[in-house]
């Protein structure tokens, strides 16, 4: 079963930390959104693995925008 991870607000892609095939533990950082000159994590909400990856940094996204899919 796929998880959708989303942004929960318009920003700027700053960082991307996992690449396609990472595993990953709940909480763990998976990209920057950078918004309202602030720095904001991105975290897994369960473990998983990195299925896709849907924006590269500097991608401008808006709310509720899927960012990653874990698997």
């Amino acid at each position: 079963m796929s998880v959708n991870i989303a942004s929960h607000m318009p920003g700027t892609i700053a960082e991307i930390l996992v690449k396609v095939g990472d595993q990953v533990q709940a909480d763990d950082e998976l990209l920057i959104l950078e918004s309202m000159k602030m720095e904001n994590p991105i975290c897994a909400p369960s473990a998983g693995k990195v299925k896709e990856i849907k924006v590269k940094e500097k991608d401008k996204v808006d709310t509720n925008q899927v960012l990653i899919v874990l698997e």
